[in-house]
């Protein structure tokens, strides 16, 4: 009977009558056996675990005795629970809805009861920082889904008294907190004035607002980060939803030393608590607005903090006020108003929510000074490590919600489309270190907007793509309001030679129409609308006219919702979903027309290829360092950690070996990287081609054999999904022959090495 109690003196009632009762609603049978506990949360409008032995119920009424005008109103929360619920918005289904006092001495209604966690410590004790994210992610995301709901749909029109939200809750709450204070106290007086003479001038917009949505008021998932019911709709209306926003972030303004047990709970100071996993204020906000579609400025939220005090103050007096009539056992004297307003701080916090300037973090400085050290890593490598974390307690369920909350970090501090030297201003050689850190966790590249085939795609379009492409594509991609696709492999052919491409690329008048077969098109499993970059032979039959083998092929962008582009199956890689990083398809394009304007260069798709490959191959392969790097890391925490026969496993002389090789290895890699890099930054990509095919070889043997030591090391362990490093070889196997196989690139490697040796012997002569 978790968060029950019996059911307390005050709040008992005739619970053989209530039986009676349901029972001639059908809802429980008259032979079953019946048992009504009160939970120990919920004081304003008592709440109480129905339960049979086929059912469970929650039912919530009015508390006893004399209450104050216009609350507690359980018939609203009825009616709104009823709308929601019918829409789809996750609330308990609500079932039945009684007037008559006779049943239990007062108004009540029930609803279902709904399985799940309900965390009354704001700070999530007991979870890790992964999963705090996640948690505050969701809440905020339900709320901004409940701000974008339609009242005319939900037949919630006269539901609240809309414009005019913050001047009525101000003028609302003083009346309620006069009412019920037994001491005048200047500072909630004083705080009522200011807020009546700084209503903002955004106070027009009206939504539906739940009026105490607060971390305490959700249920979630019972092992997932998902709001599966929003409870305790006592104070909905219609008004400014910011003010909901700002009331759920309040607690971020409060120091931790701020801890209040009343009768609201357990409240307690989460300021300071990033570090744990708790999202920041800015992206709690900045997701929400994301969410909603709004401008993330929110110049007023000031005033909506303020408010939230004053309304914390004034539900505390309501509820002192239901306690002191309603013939409680305890003394009025623990419950003495005043105390409680003391407790709550109201002058330091009103001075606190005045004064505050909401700061975000910004790294562009770091950017500038990128040459000195490239101190910014460290702020990437605490955004990893939060990250790594998520993906190991939710696996792909958590993936998104990581997105939106490090994709605007990201944004703020500046690290964005750092793989792009036109953009970033970074050359390749800067980029290969970060890239190296972002290694470290499969999904980081997604976090600041360098994930492939994105990066790829993104350079197709800076370096041959015409204005209009630029605009309606590469502009989007670049502020990461889309995500793209590349086809290129085929299932009934050898892809690793290009030339066999089968799928036809046919002029039509003003359009192109596509047919064919694609498969591990990469980036097809994304939330987000996306493109495609298709690399289809142009000329089925250039033989016949004269066309060059490598003048045959284009590529052109075909916008995924076109008729005819059929999504067939998601790929796995080792029999896991590879989802995780974009994920892969096979794809059947029949009769797909798309508009000549969205061919790239018709007939250069080699050339064009060989642009976007290079600096992809190379972005590979500086995540392969990073991958390594974590993993050795992995491999020699478990040797200190465990011990065989006697003695710790790095003392075993061949697990201290593999930890000597797999150094030699990883740092051989890196340098070849860097100088693959450097080439690529001061002779360019075709120049390069050989120190590209050559680190794009050794980095992914080197990854691969470096997860393999630490996986040896750890057993068992290291091919569950306990550890990353399952995944994280799944990834670097997959790596040897993705963008071109390891023999591809050997022999490429050959001939470039041939042609230098006998360049050098000629000028010998």
């Amino acid at each position: 009977m978790e968060e029950t109690t019996p059911v307390r003196q005050q709040h008992r009632f005739n619970t053989d009558r209530l039986h009676r009762y349901l029972s001639a609603k059908s809802l429980v049978s008259n032979n079953d056996t019946f048992t009504v506990r009160q939970y120990s949360a919920g004081q304003s409008n008592p709440s109480f675990l129905i339960q049979t032995p086929s059912k469970s119920y929650v039912l919530r009424k009015k508390p006893p005795g004399e209450l104050l005008p216009g609350a507690h109103q359980v018939g609203r929360e009825y009616q709104v629970q009823k709308a929601l619920f019918s829409a789809g918005f996750p609330v308990p289904q609500p079932l039945l809805h009684s007037t008559d006092v006779e049943v239990i001495g007062t108004e009540f209604y029930l609803m279902e009861h709904v399985k799940g966690r309900i965390f009354r410590d704001l700070r999530l004790p007991g979870v890790s920082p992964a999963e705090r994210t996640a948690l505050y992610v969701a809440a905020v995301e339900v709320l901004a889904k409940l701000h974008s709901l339609d009242l005319a749909s939900l037949k919630l029109e006269g539901y609240g008294r809309g414009a005019g939200y913050c001047k009525r809750q101000v003028s609302t709450w003083t009346k309620q907190y006069h009412a019920a204070a037994h001491k005048d106290i200047p500072a909630m007086n004083e705080l009522s004035n200011w807020l009546m003479k700084n209503l903002p001038a955004s106070d027009n917009e009206v939504t539906l607002v739940h009026g105490d949505f607060r971390l305490d008021n959700l249920i979630f998932h019972p092992t997932e980060a998902r709001v599966v019911a929003v409870l305790d709709w006592e104070l909905s209306t219609t008004g400014q939803p910011l003010a909901d926003l700002a009331y759920f972030l309040m607690p971020h303004y409060w120091p931790r030393s701020l801890h209040i047990i009343s009768t609201m709970g357990s409240l307690k100071g989460i300021q300071g608590y990033d570090n744990t996993g708790i999202p920041s204020v800015a992206d709690l906000t900045s997701i929400y607005c994301r969410c909603r579609g709004i401008p993330s400025s929110l110049p007023e939220l000031n005033f909506y903090l303020a408010l939230s005090v004053f309304k914390m103050a004034g539900i505390a007096q309501v509820c002192l006020f239901a306690e002191y009539y309603s013939k409680h056992t305890h003394s009025p004297q623990r419950w003495h108003s005043p105390q409680i307003i003391e407790d709550l701080k109201v002058c330091y916090l009103f001075k606190y929510c005045l004064n505050i300037t909401v700061l975000t973090e910004s790294a562009a400085h770091y950017i500038q000074q990128f040459n000195q050290k490239y101190s910014f890593l460290l702020q990437l490598e605490r955004c990893l490590l939060s990250m790594s974390a998520l993906v190991r307690a939710y696996g792909n369920s958590g993936c998104n919600k990581m997105y939106l909350c490090g994709q605007v970090k990201a944004r703020e501090a500046g690290l964005w489309n750092l793989f792009l030297p036109a953009v970033s201003g970074l050359s390749q050689l800067d980029y290969a270190y970060i890239a190296e850190e972002t290694g470290r966790c499969i999904f980081a590249p997604e976090v600041f907007n360098c994930q492939a085939p994105d990066t790829g795609n993104m350079e197709v379009l800076h370096m041959f793509g015409s204005e209009e492409q630029k605009k309606k594509w590469l502009e989007p991609l670049l502020k990461g309001e889309i995500r793209s696709c590349f086809c290129m492999t085929e299932p009934n052919v050898a892809s690793s030679d290009a030339t066999n491409m089968e799928c036809t690329l046919r002029r039509d008048e003003n359009s192109y129409i596509v047919n064919g077969k694609k498969w591990w098109s990469s980036g097809m499993f994304i939330f987000i609308y996306y493109t495609c970059v298709f690399w289809v032979p142009s000329h089925p039959f250039a033989w016949r006219l004269g066309i060059a083998v490598h003048g045959q092929h284009s590529m052109i962008l075909v916008p995924m919702d076109t008729p005819g582009v059929k999504l067939i199956r998601p790929l796995t890689v080792f029999g896991q979903d590879d989802a995780v990083h974009g994920g892969h398809f096979e794809v059947h394009f029949e009769n797909v027309r798309v508009p000549a304007s969205n061919i790239i260069l018709e007939g250069r798709g080699f050339e064009i290829a060989q642009g976007r490959l290079g600096p992809g191959r190379l972005h590979h392969c500086m995540r392969a360092v990073g991958l390594a790097e974590f993993a050795l890391e992995l491999l020699c925490q478990r040797a200190a950690s465990r011990r065989t026969f006697g003695k710790k496993l790095y003392q075993h002389e061949v697990v201290a070996h593999w930890i000597a090789e797999c150094r030699l290895m990883i740092e051989q890699a890196r340098l070849l990287t860097l100088h693959a890099a450097h080439a690529l930054d001061t002779v360019g990509s075709r120049a390069a081609r050989k120190q590209i095919s050559m680190i794009k070889v050794a980095a992914a043997r080197m990854a691969c054999k470096v997860v393999d030591c630490a996986m040896q090391v750890y057993g068992g362990a290291g091919v569950s999904a306990d550890f990353p490093l399952a995944q994280m070889y799944s990834y670097a196997r997959t790596l040897r022959f993705a963008d071109g196989p390891d023999e591809v690139h050997l022999s490429s490697i050959a001939y470039q090495e041939l042609k230098d040796q006998l360049k050098k012997a000629q000028a010998k002569l």
